[in-house]
């Protein structure tokens, strides 16, 4: 969408070094990714385990943080983001294990916009059939609340299964969102962020753990 979505990708812009964002969901969504700003996103130090109360982290028992980012449009924060998994998850191993990517939004955007978005970014690998992309829209346009800076919306990648969502309010609450059981939607979905064909190659490496010159699936 035009302006700032929440998944997707517009140039992610580098972090501080040192600083984690502790943020959800997933797949973009809301700014528009579009023009790209001049950015990129740094790989964090060797991360801790998430804490038990972890909404993000409840979705992937005993999982821990695998990369941290930041996308920045304009120069303004958009998002933050992390993906988790399990302990010994290498970026080989994606699309075979789960993972849990949360965004944590910086501006407020409305879910419509996000859905939008969102589907928008997940053509980026080849077009879709007409069907999906109906049916896609809907149940993102049905599960994507509106949201506000400091709201987290997580999701978990079950390959082969599908994904479901949490949302955690600034405030601290939390609201589990629902599910698509679809495999191909939840790989075209976390694909925004973490296909080689993502718009932000710098948050994607930022996200897996990765620098710029290593070989990534």
């Amino acid at each position: 969408m035009p302006g700032i979505s929440m998944w997707c990708s517009t140039r992610c812009s580098g972090r501080e070094t040192g600083r984690r964002c502790a943020g959800l969901v997933l797949l973009t969504l809301a700014i528009g990714w579009g023009p790209a700003a001049d950015a990129h996103a740094n790989v964090e130090p060797p991360p801790p385990a998430v804490a038990p109360a972890d909404a993000a982290a409840a979705l992937l028992p005993g999982a821990t943080i695998v990369g941290t980012g930041t996308l920045r449009f304009l120069g303004m924060a958009v998002y933050d983001a992390r993906l988790l998994a399990a302990p010994g998850w290498h970026a080989g191993a994606l699309g075979r294990q789960p993972v849990v990517l949360e965004l944590t939004y910086q501006r407020r955007f409305r879910g419509a916009d996000i859905a939008r978005r969102s589907l928008e970014e997940m053509r980026r690998p080849g077009p879709l059939p007409a069907a999906a992309e109906t049916a896609w829209l809907s149940a993102m346009q049905r599960l994507f609340p509106d949201v506000q800076p400091g709201d987290r919306i997580a999701g978990l990648w079950q390959p082969g299964v599908g994904a479901r969502f949490v949302l955690t309010r600034a405030d601290g609450r939390v609201q589990p969102l629902g599910a698509i059981d679809d495999a191909a939607f939840a790989e075209r979905f976390f694909g925004i962020w973490l296909a080689p064909t993502t718009s932000e190659p710098g948050l994607r490496q930022a996200l897996l753990g990765t620098s710029a010159g290593a070989s990534v699936p």
